[in-house]
């Protein structure tokens, strides 16, 4: 699983979270960090208010959290969506005495990227992938 402080640098980087049922995330600032959250239609769950869309905790007893913003959470995406954002950049995944190596080809330009999980490489490459969007 991505930490943090890479999943804060996706979301400023541009990438954009649509929540969906089995998405993680954490809620930083508010002494949570460390706290890994799992949207499900039966505890957690996405709600659309007047005042825009929040993340509700139905039923939680244990702490006094009865829903945050949704820009207030943070989304730790799963290494299968990593992959799915990389899209057809992807072209391969390899295990090194490294870590993993994650070859990407944006405009014909192969690019490889190289961490100690296959989650922490597909970020690298993503990363890789808004910058270029964006210039």
């Amino acid at each position: 699983m991505i930490g943090v402080q890479v999943a804060q640098e996706l979301r400023d980087a541009g990438l954009v979270w649509k929540p969906g049922p089995g998405d993680r995330f954490a809620i930083p600032d508010r002494d949570l960090d460390e706290d890994v959250f799992v949207l499900s239609n039966m505890t957690i769950e996405v709600y659309s208010l007047p005042e825009g869309r929040v993340i509700g905790f139905n039923g939680t007893t244990e702490w006094a959290l009865d829903d945050v913003e949704l820009d207030e959470a943070l989304w730790l995406p799963r290494e299968d969506q990593l992959r799915e954002l990389l899209g057809g950049t992807l072209r391969a995944l390899r295990r090194t005495d490294r870590g993993w190596d994650v070859d990407i080809t944006l405009l014909g330009e192969d690019s490889t990227f190289t961490a100690l999980t296959p989650e922490e490489a597909y970020a690298a490459a993503l990363l890789h992938l808004l910058a270029a969007a964006t210039t």
